[in-house]
């Protein structure tokens, strides 16, 4: 047992100081976005909202998500990380203070928006200033990094939200989501100013290629909005099909979903360490982790049992663990090709167009078609996927710039 946790802790090895500090950063941040999973309680039960008043707002939700990637990537090339992130982190602490104080559908649309706009304009910048601190070789295991910190502020954040909202009620939430982001922002200036943190990797191109013109990046760019929609199920669709088909509890589901979080927690960073390590070209692991989220979907039309649900969770988590952090190394290393915000801005927003329509997407060919085809149509979805990436290796291989 000491030797496998030794083992553990040497996957963390090497990654520099300035990608720990942003993933504590991340998890403050993400952790601090607590009022987005009681948001639509929040507008049901506080603002008395109806089912499609909300539907509109969280629309715009995704909306906001999208202009904000993209004009984080356009900023980040034009100002500089650092400014970005900065900016993007103090201004949304302000703006979620605000937002307690909207009321009427209007407001609360644009508040909405321009909250996720301002808030999402930080990702892009944040993956580029992961990748000017990190080593070439160590890439992968920072975005991995950066992912677990994700995962435990998204454990955390409901969890703390929801005694927020028992003992101080909603405007408590709004008051801590905006005073984490503003506590982030003070980290930030400490730690990464550009005065104190060295870039280790900082390359800028001189001659660079509009993202809008690189063909392989638009095939991996469709190939990850079908990842996106496929994944996104089992937010919106899956829990349903638990609690409908298989009348699993509340506390059940989070417990399966739970399993997700713990198992990625424990494995992912030596699972990516080992495959870092392998012969395997980042887009055959990709390809690889699509596959496994497409079969997930498979093994839950292969019986009633209920211990088949466990079973699919573990393809999907282990999918998970794959596609992501290869995928976004692919773009960060396709980046340096020429503006680099720009590139990861795309990257984000492939997962950013599917949070507008995957949620609805799925759960309308469930009221259509019924949950075992759906299914079949995801599986369909991710076999056009592992083409698409196919293609893109051959693109690759003609070109020589497998990696």
């Amino acid at each position: 047992m000491k030797t496998l946790f030794k083992n553990y802790i040497n996957t963390f090895k090497g990654l520099s100081k300035e990608v720990w500090w942003l993933a504590l950063m991340t998890f403050i941040n993400r952790s601090g976005t607590m009022v987005i999973p009681f948001l639509t309680i929040y507008l049901k039960s506080d603002l008395k909202f109806s089912n499609s008043e909300i539907s509109w707002i969280m629309a715009c939700f995704g909306l906001g998500s999208v202009v904000g990637t993209w004009l984080g990537g356009k900023l980040t090339d034009s100002i500089g990380y650092y400014k970005v992130m900065v900016r993007s982190l103090l201004s949304t602490g302000i703006l979620f203070i605000a937002l307690q104080y909207l009321n009427t559908f209007a407001s609360i649309c644009i508040g909405i928006f321009l909250v996720m706009l301002v808030a999402d304009t930080f990702r892009p910048a944040m993956f580029v200033a992961m990748s000017v601190y990190s080593k070439p070789e160590n890439k992968t295991r920072s975005v991995t990094l950066i992912r677990l910190a994700i995962n435990l502020g998204f454990s955390a954040g409901p969890a703390i939200g929801g005694l927020i909202i028992t003992t101080i009620g909603y405007s408590g939430l709004f008051w801590i989501d905006g005073i984490t982001c503003i506590l982030a922002t003070l980290l930030l200036v400490m730690v990464l100013n550009p005065k104190r943190a060295k870039p280790i990797d900082d390359v800028v191109a001189e001659n660079p290629v509009s993202v809008y013109k690189d063909k392989p990046f638009w095939v991996f760019f469709a190939a990850m909005l079908i990842f996106g929609i496929i994944f996104l199920q089992y937010f919106s669709t899956v829990p349903l099909f638990y609690k409908e088909v298989h009348a699993l509890t509340e506390l059940d589901i989070g417990l399966l979903l739970g399993l997700n979080g713990f198992i990625i927690f424990i494995l992912e960073m030596p699972l990516i360490k080992y495959l870092e390590d392998s012969r395997y070209t980042k887009i055959g692991l990709v390809l690889f982790g699509l596959l496994l989220t497409a079969i997930s979907f498979y093994v839950l039309n292969l019986t009633s049992w209920v211990g088949i649900l466990i079973i699919g969770m573990l393809f999907m988590t282990i999918g998970e663990m794959i596609a992501f952090p290869f995928s976004n190394a692919f773009a960060m290393e396709r980046a340096k090709k020429g503006k680099q915000g720009e590139y990861l801005a795309m990257y984000v927003m492939a997962f950013s167009i599917t949070h507008i329509f995957g949620h609805s997407f799925g759960l309308r060919l469930v009221d259509i078609l019924g949950y075992e085809n759906t299914w079949y149509i995801m599986i369909a979805l991710g076999g056009i996927g592992v083409l698409l990436l196919l293609y893109l290796k051959t693109m690759l291989v003609k070109k020589n710039e497998l990696s």
